[in-house]
């Protein structure tokens, strides 16, 4: 077993208690109602010993205080396999809310469904769900990244021939009601419900009395309205149904691998994944060679460094990932020399670096190799000397080609994430099909040690402008609850509950996680030009 941070297993046991979803209550409702819940359907569905790689695990997590608890968004999602084919699941939490689809539960659904569009990944929804928390209506309805948005996706999922399957397992109503029918193919459990308006609503807009399976049940829909293609008598056989079906798709071919290819993966990384806990960068403030970093997740002999010896503090290199070859921009977090003898801060990137790096990016679009990113970054250089180097140039120019990539980019964040250095190595608004973080990860726009000393001289001039003075004990107070707020944000269990980042991964199993990511990639290429517009060379 790998020596783990104190903090990491904290982390840890968290997850394990949101993967309890709404905990013994709710389990014992879906229970009386003859149903699995939605952990139980999914391990089902999957192959067995295939694994299951969990995305936004976190999602909403300390987001709604005034509601409870709202475990992973009361949506349980990720990439599996079904008959040896990859696949996207998305499974409401019935345990959770009577699987009531708040905010981020929304955002989280059209995260994946992005992810699977990035990587053509068939789609399982298995719906149950009691439709929107209509206590929040107007942060899910109209925006166009709110509840409208999941149906316009599975009309273009569709459209571009992504299939999608849909299992109605429980309720499914109101607006809910179109994910399942805009999908290719419907199953419909016995006890289970569709319908725009549940008995109730009927009677209240029409004045009809109906029957609640009359009105939406598994029979109905299979006989009258035509809508449930197969109708299954319980959970158990409706999972058996869609493992069936799904064995009729043609398997998508994605990278193969040469014989000499194969054998690279049996050769393994050059440190063991566990090595990277020998790091000083576990507690994610001291230095550290990058280059020993990337030994534990590269192929053994694979790493060709690109212009090694200039603009240091970014690394970038070939190299091949569980056989598959892959671009690195990695930055470097030790001290380091620049080809002019000047020494160079570790986490902070300096005009050389960010200049080489934009080439590399387009040398990877060129030959069309996906890129890794691994994130531990301060931002940028600042100062008289940097921006007469350039540094705003240099950056510009990296955003840019960032922004224009066509190639997968996959980002892993293994510690600091801050300001601009988040825009140039591929942070979230930058389209990484796949973005990973480490427990010790931090997210935010400055550490909390600037933002308590910027933050806190623009609070002490405004006290002085208004004639009054602020007392020793008084500004430190002001200063901790500064620094108390920044780290809080900037915990990357904060991000990871607004969608920042997709998951957050356990350091030694990072190459793992992009070997599963790297294998998904289909073979044929964007068929895309790789154009940048105009950059500031």
């Amino acid at each position: 077993m790998p020596r783990i941070p104190d903090l990491h297993r904290e982390l840890y046991s968290q997850e394990e208690r949101l993967r309890q979803g709404g905990g013994e209550e709710g389990v014992a409702r879906q229970r009386r109602l003859g149903r699995m819940t939605a952990r139980e359907r999914i391990a089902g569905l999957l192959d067995e010993g295939g694994g299951f790689f969990e995305l936004a695990l976190w999602s909403a997590y300390g987001m709604y205080p005034e509601w409870g608890e709202v475990p992973a968004a009361g949506v349980v999602g990720g990439i599996g396999w079904i008959d040896g084919r990859p696949c996207m699941v998305v499974a409401n939490d019935a345990t959770v809310k009577a699987g009531a689809m708040f905010p981020q539960s929304i955002k989280k659904v059209l995260r994946l469904q992005r992810i699977a569009s990035q990587f053509r990944l068939p789609l399982v929804y298995l719906v149950d769900s009691s439709g929107v928390f209509l206590p929040l209506q107007d942060d899910v309805f109209p925006d166009e990244d709110d509840f409208g948005r999941i149906f316009r996706n599975n009309a273009v999922l569709s459209a571009d021939g992504i299939p999608q399957f849909a299992a109605i397992m429980g309720n499914c109503v109101a607006g809910g009601a179109y994910l399942p029918v805009l999908c290719d193919t419907v199953v419909m459990t016995e006890g289970s419900h569709l319908y725009l308006a549940a008995p109730a609503l009927v009677k209240a807009a029409i004045g009809q009395d109906v029957d609640p399976e009359e009105l939406g049940g598994a029979a109905m829909h299979a006989a009258i309205s035509g809508t449930a293609d197969f109708r299954e008598p319980d959970d158990p056989s409706c999972l058996r149904r869609l493992r069936s079906l799904f064995g009729l798709l043609p398997r998508l071919e994605r990278g193969r691998l040469l014989p000499e290819e194969s054998a690279a993966i049996a050769a393994g990384p050059a440190r063991e994944p566990e090595g990277v806990y020998d790091l000083e960068s576990s507690d994610g403030r001291s230095g550290y060679d990058v280059h020993d970093l990337l030994a534990c997740v590269v192929d053994r002999d694979s790493a060709q460094e690109y212009k090694a010896e200039y603009g240091p503090t970014l690394v970038t290199m070939y190299a091949r990932i569980g056989g598959r070859p892959v671009g690195i921009v990695a930055n470097q977090k030790r001290r380091c020399t620049s080809g002019l003898g000047e020494l160079q801060i570790g986490g902070v990137l300096y005009p050389d670096g960010v200049d080489k790096a934009a080439r590399f990016v387009m040398d990877c679009n060129q030959s069309g190799l996906p890129i890794v990113f691994f994130q531990d970054v301060q931002g940028f250089m600042v100062g008289k000397a940097a921006e007469r180097s350039g540094i705003i140039r240099a950056g510009a120019k990296l955003v840019n080609v960032v922004s224009n990539s066509v190639v997968p980019k996959i980002t892993v964040i293994v510690g600091g994430s801050f300001g601009a250095g988040n825009y140039a190595l591929c942070g979230k608004a930058y389209d990484p099909s796949l973005i990973l973080a480490w427990p010790n990860a931090r997210y935010a726009v400055m550490g909390p040690g600037q933002a308590s000393e910027t933050l806190l001289s623009l609070q002490v001039r405004a006290a002085e402008r208004e004639g009054r003075t602020l007392d020793d004990a008084e500004v430190l107070r002001m200063r901790e609850a500064i620094r108390a707020q920044y780290e809080a944000q900037s915990d990357i269990r904060y991000g990871a509950a607004r969608g920042w980042v997709d998951a957050i991964i356990a350091p030694h199993e990072t190459r793992r996680w992009l070997d599963m990511a790297l294998r998904l990639i289909p073979a044929a290429p964007d068929p895309r030009p790789f154009r940048t517009g105009v950059l500031q060379v």
